[in-house]
Protein backbone atom coordinates (compact mmCIF):
# COMPACT_ATOMS: atom_id res chain seq x y z
CA UNK A 1 0.00 0.00 0.00
CA UNK A 2 2.89 2.36 0.73
CA UNK A 3 4.04 2.29 -2.92
CA UNK A 4 0.54 3.08 -4.13
CA UNK A 5 0.41 6.06 -1.79
CA UNK A 6 3.82 7.26 -2.99
CA UNK A 7 2.63 7.03 -6.61
CA UNK A 8 -0.54 8.92 -5.70
CA UNK A 9 1.38 11.72 -4.02
CA UNK A 10 3.81 11.94 -6.99
CA UNK A 11 1.00 12.19 -9.55
CA UNK A 12 -0.89 14.82 -7.54
CA UNK A 13 2.26 16.87 -6.97
CA UNK A 14 3.39 16.80 -10.62
CA UNK A 15 -0.09 17.71 -11.84
CA UNK A 16 -0.29 20.72 -9.53
CA UNK A 17 3.35 21.63 -10.26
CA UNK A 18 2.67 21.84 -14.00
CA UNK A 19 -0.08 24.40 -13.38
CA UNK A 20 2.34 26.92 -11.86
CA UNK A 21 2.82 29.69 -14.48
CA UNK A 22 6.60 29.89 -14.24
CA UNK A 23 9.21 29.62 -17.03
CA UNK A 24 12.04 27.91 -15.14
CA UNK A 25 12.93 24.49 -16.50
CA UNK A 26 12.10 22.70 -13.26
CA UNK A 27 8.50 23.93 -13.64
CA UNK A 28 8.13 23.54 -17.40
CA UNK A 29 9.64 20.07 -17.32
CA UNK A 30 6.35 18.79 -15.89
CA UNK A 31 4.66 19.60 -19.24
CA UNK A 32 6.50 16.80 -21.01
CA UNK A 33 5.77 13.41 -19.34
CA UNK A 34 1.99 13.70 -19.15
CA UNK A 35 1.45 10.22 -20.59
CA UNK A 36 3.81 8.77 -18.02
CA UNK A 37 2.15 10.72 -15.21
CA UNK A 38 -1.24 9.50 -16.45
CA UNK A 39 -0.08 5.87 -16.47
CA UNK A 40 1.24 6.11 -12.90
CA UNK A 41 -1.97 7.88 -11.88
CA UNK A 42 -4.15 5.09 -13.26
CA UNK A 43 -2.06 2.50 -11.38
CA UNK A 44 -2.41 4.54 -8.18
CA UNK A 45 -6.15 4.98 -8.74
CA UNK A 46 -6.75 1.26 -9.24
CA UNK A 47 -4.58 0.46 -6.22
CA UNK A 48 -6.40 2.91 -3.96
CA UNK A 49 -9.78 1.56 -5.06
CA UNK A 50 -9.14 -2.16 -4.88
CA UNK A 51 -6.22 -3.01 -2.58
CA UNK A 52 -7.76 -4.59 0.53
CA UNK A 53 -6.68 -2.25 3.28
CA UNK A 54 -8.35 -0.04 5.83
CA UNK A 55 -10.17 3.01 4.44
CA UNK A 56 -8.61 5.90 6.33
CA UNK A 57 -9.10 9.64 5.87
CA UNK A 58 -5.66 9.80 4.24
CA UNK A 59 -6.63 7.15 1.69
CA UNK A 60 -9.86 8.97 0.86
CA UNK A 61 -8.05 12.29 0.37
CA UNK A 62 -5.43 10.63 -1.83
CA UNK A 63 -8.17 8.97 -3.88
CA UNK A 64 -9.91 12.29 -4.53
CA UNK A 65 -6.59 13.92 -5.40
CA UNK A 66 -5.64 11.14 -7.83
CA UNK A 67 -9.05 11.26 -9.51
CA UNK A 68 -8.60 15.01 -10.08
CA UNK A 69 -5.02 14.55 -11.33
CA UNK A 70 -5.95 11.73 -13.73
CA UNK A 71 -8.88 13.77 -15.05
CA UNK A 72 -6.58 16.73 -15.69
CA UNK A 73 -3.94 14.62 -17.46
CA UNK A 74 -6.65 13.01 -19.58
CA UNK A 75 -7.91 16.45 -20.57
CA UNK A 76 -4.43 17.32 -21.81
CA UNK A 77 -3.66 14.16 -23.80
CA UNK A 78 -7.03 12.85 -25.03
CA UNK A 79 -7.14 15.34 -27.96
CA UNK A 80 -4.25 13.35 -29.47
CA UNK A 81 -6.20 10.11 -29.62
CA UNK A 82 -8.75 8.78 -32.15
CA UNK A 83 -11.67 9.40 -29.78
CA UNK A 84 -11.29 13.19 -30.28
CA UNK A 85 -12.64 15.18 -33.21
CA UNK A 86 -10.03 15.59 -35.95
CA UNK A 87 -8.68 19.12 -36.24
CA UNK A 88 -7.52 18.50 -39.83
CA UNK A 89 -9.66 16.71 -42.38
CA UNK A 90 -8.41 13.70 -44.30
CA UNK A 91 -8.15 14.22 -48.04
CA UNK A 92 -10.45 11.73 -49.74
CA UNK A 93 -9.32 9.51 -52.57
CA UNK A 94 -11.54 11.44 -54.97
CA UNK A 95 -9.90 14.73 -53.92
CA UNK A 96 -6.25 13.77 -54.34
CA UNK A 97 -4.32 16.20 -56.52
CA UNK A 98 -0.51 15.76 -56.58
CA UNK A 99 -0.09 19.24 -58.07
CA UNK A 100 -1.45 20.76 -54.86
CA UNK A 101 0.40 18.47 -52.46
CA UNK A 102 3.57 18.94 -50.47
CA UNK A 103 5.46 16.16 -48.69
CA UNK A 104 7.69 17.04 -45.76
CA UNK A 105 10.32 15.10 -43.83
CA UNK A 106 11.68 16.53 -40.56
CA UNK A 107 14.66 14.83 -38.93
CA UNK A 108 16.62 15.88 -35.87
CA UNK A 109 19.72 13.88 -36.79
CA UNK A 110 21.76 14.36 -33.57
CA UNK A 111 25.12 15.88 -34.51
CA UNK A 112 27.45 13.02 -33.40
CA UNK A 113 25.21 10.37 -35.00
CA UNK A 114 27.02 8.76 -37.94
CA UNK A 115 24.26 6.51 -39.29
CA UNK A 116 23.80 8.71 -42.33
CA UNK A 117 22.61 5.85 -44.52
CA UNK A 118 19.47 5.34 -42.44
CA UNK A 119 18.21 8.85 -43.19
CA UNK A 120 19.29 8.56 -46.82
CA UNK A 121 17.24 5.35 -47.12
CA UNK A 122 14.11 7.18 -45.89
CA UNK A 123 14.67 10.02 -48.35
CA UNK A 124 15.24 7.58 -51.21
CA UNK A 125 12.10 5.57 -50.35
CA UNK A 126 9.73 8.50 -49.76
CA UNK A 127 11.10 11.13 -52.17
CA UNK A 128 9.76 14.02 -50.06
CA UNK A 129 9.47 17.50 -51.56
CA UNK A 130 11.05 19.05 -48.46
CA UNK A 131 13.74 17.65 -46.17
CA UNK A 132 14.62 19.57 -43.01
CA UNK A 133 17.51 18.34 -40.90
CA UNK A 134 18.20 19.69 -37.43
CA UNK A 135 21.42 19.49 -35.42
CA UNK A 136 23.25 19.02 -38.73
CA UNK A 137 26.84 20.24 -39.08
CA UNK A 138 29.38 20.19 -41.94
CA UNK A 139 29.89 16.44 -41.51
CA UNK A 140 26.17 15.86 -42.03
CA UNK A 141 26.14 18.32 -44.91
CA UNK A 142 28.83 16.28 -46.65
CA UNK A 143 27.03 13.02 -45.86
CA UNK A 144 23.84 14.31 -47.50
CA UNK A 145 25.54 15.39 -50.73
CA UNK A 146 24.06 12.36 -52.60
CA UNK A 147 20.58 13.92 -52.41
CA UNK A 148 21.63 17.35 -53.70
CA UNK A 149 21.10 16.33 -57.34
CA UNK A 150 17.39 15.83 -56.56
CA UNK A 151 17.08 18.93 -54.38
CA UNK A 152 18.22 21.97 -56.39
CA UNK A 153 16.96 24.45 -53.80
CA UNK A 154 18.92 24.39 -50.55
CA UNK A 155 19.58 26.49 -47.45
CA UNK A 156 22.54 25.33 -45.37
CA UNK A 157 23.29 26.49 -41.82
CA UNK A 158 25.95 24.03 -40.61
CA UNK A 159 26.77 24.62 -36.94
CA UNK A 160 28.62 22.62 -34.28
CA UNK A 161 26.45 23.82 -31.39
CA UNK A 162 23.54 21.36 -31.91
CA UNK A 163 21.47 24.08 -33.64
CA UNK A 164 22.60 23.72 -37.24
CA UNK A 165 19.91 23.09 -39.85
CA UNK A 166 19.69 22.25 -43.54
CA UNK A 167 16.68 22.72 -45.80
CA UNK A 168 16.50 20.71 -49.06
CA UNK A 169 13.66 21.37 -51.50
CA UNK A 170 12.49 20.02 -54.84
CA UNK A 171 10.11 22.98 -55.01
CA UNK A 172 11.23 26.49 -55.81
CA UNK A 173 12.28 28.52 -52.76
CA UNK A 174 11.53 32.22 -53.10
CA UNK A 175 13.71 34.62 -51.11
CA UNK A 176 14.83 32.15 -48.43
CA UNK A 177 16.32 33.80 -45.34
CA UNK A 178 18.24 32.58 -42.31
CA UNK A 179 17.13 34.54 -39.26
CA UNK A 180 18.37 34.56 -35.69
CA UNK A 181 15.16 35.68 -34.04
CA UNK A 182 16.33 36.07 -30.44
CA UNK A 183 19.68 34.28 -30.09
CA UNK A 184 22.79 34.69 -32.23
CA UNK A 185 23.49 30.95 -32.04
CA UNK A 186 19.95 29.66 -32.78
CA UNK A 187 18.99 30.01 -36.47
CA UNK A 188 15.65 29.64 -38.20
CA UNK A 189 14.88 29.39 -41.90
CA UNK A 190 12.07 31.42 -43.50
CA UNK A 191 11.09 30.98 -47.14
CA UNK A 192 8.21 30.99 -49.60
CA UNK A 193 7.60 27.71 -51.44
CA UNK A 194 5.97 27.45 -54.83
CA UNK A 195 3.91 24.30 -55.25
CA UNK A 196 3.64 22.57 -58.62
CA UNK A 197 0.22 24.16 -59.03
CA UNK A 198 1.72 27.62 -58.52
CA UNK A 199 0.24 28.10 -55.03
CA UNK A 200 2.64 29.92 -52.68
CA UNK A 201 3.25 28.58 -49.18
CA UNK A 202 5.09 30.44 -46.45
CA UNK A 203 7.47 28.10 -44.62
CA UNK A 204 9.06 28.55 -41.18
CA UNK A 205 11.70 26.09 -39.92
CA UNK A 206 12.41 26.40 -36.19
CA UNK A 207 14.56 24.77 -33.51
CA UNK A 208 14.56 26.87 -30.32
CA UNK A 209 16.49 25.89 -27.20
CA UNK A 210 14.68 23.68 -24.68
CA UNK A 211 14.28 24.57 -21.02
CA UNK A 212 16.73 22.24 -19.30
CA UNK A 213 19.66 22.35 -16.85
CA UNK A 214 22.13 21.95 -19.75
CA UNK A 215 20.51 24.31 -22.28
CA UNK A 216 18.26 27.26 -21.39
CA UNK A 217 17.51 27.67 -17.70
CA UNK A 218 13.95 28.65 -18.55
CA UNK A 219 11.52 28.54 -21.47
CA UNK A 220 11.34 32.33 -21.98
CA UNK A 221 13.28 32.50 -25.27
CA UNK A 222 11.73 29.31 -26.65
CA UNK A 223 8.22 30.53 -25.93
CA UNK A 224 8.91 34.00 -27.30
CA UNK A 225 10.46 32.70 -30.54
CA UNK A 226 7.46 30.50 -31.23
CA UNK A 227 4.98 33.27 -30.41
CA UNK A 228 6.86 35.86 -32.49
CA UNK A 229 6.43 33.58 -35.50
CA UNK A 230 2.79 32.96 -34.59
CA UNK A 231 2.19 36.69 -34.30
CA UNK A 232 3.61 37.22 -37.81
CA UNK A 233 1.52 34.43 -39.27
CA UNK A 234 -1.84 35.62 -37.94
CA UNK A 235 -2.00 38.51 -40.42
CA UNK A 236 -0.90 36.46 -43.45
CA UNK A 237 -3.48 35.73 -46.11
CA UNK A 238 -1.38 32.88 -47.41
CA UNK A 239 -0.92 29.15 -46.98
CA UNK A 240 1.57 28.55 -44.20
CA UNK A 241 3.58 25.72 -42.60
CA UNK A 242 5.66 25.75 -39.42
CA UNK A 243 7.93 22.75 -38.92
CA UNK A 244 10.83 21.64 -36.78
CA UNK A 245 11.91 20.45 -33.38
CA UNK A 246 10.18 23.00 -31.17
CA UNK A 247 11.50 21.45 -27.94
CA UNK A 248 7.97 21.64 -26.59
CA UNK A 249 5.12 19.17 -26.45
CA UNK A 250 1.90 19.53 -28.41
CA UNK A 251 -0.23 19.89 -25.27
CA UNK A 252 1.85 22.58 -23.52
CA UNK A 253 0.41 25.97 -22.64
CA UNK A 254 2.77 27.72 -25.07
CA UNK A 255 2.10 25.42 -28.04
CA UNK A 256 -1.66 25.72 -27.61
CA UNK A 257 -1.32 29.50 -27.30
CA UNK A 258 0.81 29.53 -30.47
CA UNK A 259 -1.94 27.67 -32.32
CA UNK A 260 -4.61 30.10 -31.17
CA UNK A 261 -2.48 33.14 -32.03
CA UNK A 262 -1.38 31.86 -35.45
CA UNK A 263 -4.56 30.01 -36.43
CA UNK A 264 -2.48 27.00 -37.52
CA UNK A 265 -3.81 23.46 -37.15
CA UNK A 266 -2.26 20.26 -35.84
CA UNK A 267 -2.95 17.09 -37.88
CA UNK A 268 -2.24 14.91 -34.82
CA UNK A 269 -5.38 16.10 -33.02
CA UNK A 270 -7.98 13.35 -33.27
CA UNK A 271 -5.41 10.85 -34.54
CA UNK A 272 -2.35 9.94 -32.45
CA UNK A 273 0.57 11.38 -30.49
CA UNK A 274 3.51 10.84 -32.85
CA UNK A 275 5.96 10.83 -29.94
CA UNK A 276 9.39 11.44 -31.47
CA UNK A 277 11.74 11.79 -28.49
CA UNK A 278 13.49 9.87 -26.89
CA UNK A 279 13.97 7.28 -29.65
CA UNK A 280 16.05 5.01 -27.40
CA UNK A 281 13.65 4.83 -24.44
CA UNK A 282 10.21 3.53 -25.31
CA UNK A 283 8.71 4.40 -21.91
CA UNK A 284 10.04 7.97 -21.93
CA UNK A 285 8.74 9.53 -25.13
CA UNK A 286 6.84 12.67 -26.04
CA UNK A 287 6.14 14.81 -29.10
CA UNK A 288 8.91 17.35 -29.73
CA UNK A 289 8.90 17.42 -33.55
CA UNK A 290 5.98 19.24 -35.12
CA UNK A 291 4.35 20.26 -38.39
CA UNK A 292 1.60 22.88 -38.07
CA UNK A 293 -0.24 24.32 -41.07
CA UNK A 294 -2.91 26.78 -42.12
CA UNK A 295 -6.56 25.77 -42.38
CA UNK A 296 -6.54 25.41 -46.17
CA UNK A 297 -4.50 22.18 -45.93
CA UNK A 298 -5.93 18.70 -45.61
CA UNK A 299 -3.96 15.63 -44.55
CA UNK A 300 -2.95 12.99 -47.08
CA UNK A 301 -0.49 10.97 -44.99
CA UNK A 302 1.36 11.23 -41.68
CA UNK A 303 3.74 8.82 -39.98
CA UNK A 304 6.69 8.53 -37.69
CA UNK A 305 9.62 6.90 -39.44
CA UNK A 306 11.96 4.25 -38.09
CA UNK A 307 15.09 4.87 -36.04
CA UNK A 308 17.98 6.68 -37.77
CA UNK A 309 20.48 6.47 -34.89
CA UNK A 310 19.38 9.81 -33.46
CA UNK A 311 17.58 10.46 -30.19
CA UNK A 312 14.63 11.63 -32.34
CA UNK A 313 12.51 9.72 -34.83
CA UNK A 314 11.95 11.49 -38.18
CA UNK A 315 8.46 12.65 -39.11
CA UNK A 316 6.89 12.42 -42.58
CA UNK A 317 3.73 14.33 -43.51
CA UNK A 318 1.93 14.87 -46.83
CA UNK A 319 -0.47 17.82 -47.06
CA UNK A 320 -2.75 19.08 -49.82
CA UNK A 321 -3.99 22.62 -50.25
CA UNK A 322 -6.13 24.34 -52.85
CA UNK A 323 -8.43 26.33 -50.57
CA UNK A 324 -10.89 23.42 -50.49
CA UNK A 325 -10.56 22.79 -46.75
CA UNK A 326 -11.30 26.30 -45.52
CA UNK A 327 -14.35 25.02 -43.70
CA UNK A 328 -11.98 23.64 -41.11
CA UNK A 329 -12.42 25.65 -37.94
CA UNK A 330 -9.39 27.53 -36.70
CA UNK A 331 -8.73 27.83 -32.98
CA UNK A 332 -10.31 31.00 -31.65
CA UNK A 333 -8.01 33.66 -30.25
CA UNK A 334 -9.21 35.73 -27.30
CA UNK A 335 -8.08 39.11 -26.02
CA UNK A 336 -6.43 37.31 -23.09
CA UNK A 337 -4.47 35.15 -25.56
CA UNK A 338 -3.20 38.24 -27.35
CA UNK A 339 -2.15 39.87 -24.09
CA UNK A 340 -0.41 36.72 -22.87
CA UNK A 341 1.41 36.27 -26.16
CA UNK A 342 2.57 39.90 -26.31
CA UNK A 343 3.82 39.70 -22.72
CA UNK A 344 5.73 36.48 -23.48
CA UNK A 345 7.25 38.09 -26.58
CA UNK A 346 8.30 41.17 -24.61
CA UNK A 347 9.82 38.99 -21.88
CA UNK A 348 11.76 37.07 -24.52
CA UNK A 349 13.08 40.24 -26.18
CA UNK A 350 14.17 41.66 -22.82
CA UNK A 351 15.89 38.41 -21.86
CA UNK A 352 17.68 38.23 -25.23
CA UNK A 353 18.90 41.81 -24.76
CA UNK A 354 20.12 41.01 -21.24
CA UNK A 355 22.00 37.93 -22.46
CA UNK A 356 23.56 39.88 -25.32
CA UNK A 357 24.67 42.61 -22.90
CA UNK A 358 26.14 40.00 -20.56
CA UNK A 359 28.16 38.50 -23.44
CA UNK A 360 29.43 41.92 -24.51
CA UNK A 361 30.40 42.76 -20.92
CA UNK A 362 32.19 39.44 -20.54
CA UNK A 363 34.12 39.96 -23.79
CA UNK A 364 35.12 43.45 -22.69
CA UNK A 365 36.20 42.37 -19.21
CA UNK A 366 39.71 41.02 -20.06
CA UNK A 367 40.42 44.23 -21.96
CA UNK A 368 39.42 46.33 -18.94
CA UNK A 369 41.62 44.24 -16.66
CA UNK A 370 44.57 44.66 -19.01
CA UNK A 371 44.04 48.43 -19.19
CA UNK A 372 43.87 48.65 -15.40
CA UNK A 373 47.13 46.73 -15.10
CA UNK A 374 48.81 49.05 -17.59
CA UNK A 375 47.57 52.09 -15.65
CA UNK A 376 49.11 50.76 -12.45
CA UNK A 377 52.44 50.31 -14.19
Amino acid sequence: MIWIEICAVLVIWLSVWSLIPRDEWWFRGADFPRLQILAIGIVALVGLLFIPAEWTLQREILLLGVIAAVAYQLKMVLPYTPIWKKQVKQVGQDQLNPEQQISLLVANVLTPNDKYDLLLQHIEALQPDIVLTLESDMVWQDALKPIEKDYPYRVAVPLDNLYGMHLYSRLALIEPEVKFILSDDVPSIHATLKLRSGILVQLYCLHPKPPSPTEAKDSTLRDAELLIVGDRIKDLDQSCIVMGDLNDVAWSRTTRLFQRISGLLDPRVGRYFMNTFHANYSLLRWSLDHIFHSADFGLVDMKRLSHIGSDHFPVYVVLQTGRIFEQQQELEQTKADEEEAQQAIQDGIEKAEQEEKAVVDELARPHKIMMATQDKQ
